[in-house]
């Protein structure tokens, strides 16, 4: 999503419209007609790319959690390959995670709201998702302090992902002044939010 530099498919600007949209307004505020508008195509349009509304709230959800376990997956696997200390490692899930947080707050929104709406086996393979991404960040955070308890670190990367994703309560959505002075920001709380840990 937001690590792509090519030009977004009509399947992926419908789904970045339906997640700005869907936050704005809740799921049911919103009819297929205003999202086949959004992306200027007529809502019945829409059906050619998606059976449907839940179709469109199941692959937001399930693939922001399928990128974010990627995406991590492949920083740590880069950083084994270059024999990089903890320290670089941690730093560089917190640096994926912050892109995410800055650059797909809706989905944010959308997650904390509207994922009980998913149907039973798409919120299992969320929930599924998210644990083997906090079990990535727990074993980095305990390779950086390894006098941290494992119940520690976990409670610790969830207090973490508290704070980063906070974003969509920072301003409105769209205004968000200076990025890199925001991300280096939550960097450095995110940090120290962790050596706290390992401290007390």
């Amino acid at each position: 999503m937001a690590t792509r530099t090519d030009a977004p498919t009509r399947r992926e600007q419908i789904l970045k419209e339906a997640a700005r949209l869907f936050a704005e307004r809740g799921f049911h505020g919103v009819g297929v007609d205003e999202i086949g508008a959004a992306v200027g195509i007529s809502g019945p349009g829409l059906y050619r790319h998606f059976a449907g509304k839940d179709a469109m709230l199941a692959e937001l959800l399930v693939g922001i959690s399928e990128s974010l376990l990627t995406g991590a997956k492949r920083r740590l696997s880069e950083a084994e390959a270059a024999g990089v200390a903890p320290e670089a490692v941690l730093d560089s899930l917190i640096e994926g995670h912050i892109d995410f947080a800055l650059d797909d707050r809706p989905l944010i929104t959308l997650h904390d709201r509207e994922l009980d709406r998913l149907r039973d086996a798409d919120r299992k393979l969320v929930r599924q998702l998210q644990r083997q991404y906090v079990e990535l960040w727990v074993g980095a955070v305990r390779r950086l302090y390894p006098g941290l308890t494992e119940p520690a670190a976990r409670s610790a990367v969830h207090s973490v992902f508290g704070l980063l994703n906070s974003t969509p309560h920072l301003t409105r959505p769209g205004s968000l002044p200076d990025r890199a002075g925001t991300a280096e920001l939550l960097h450095r709380m995110a940090r120290g939010a962790f050596a706290a840990a390992a401290e007390s």
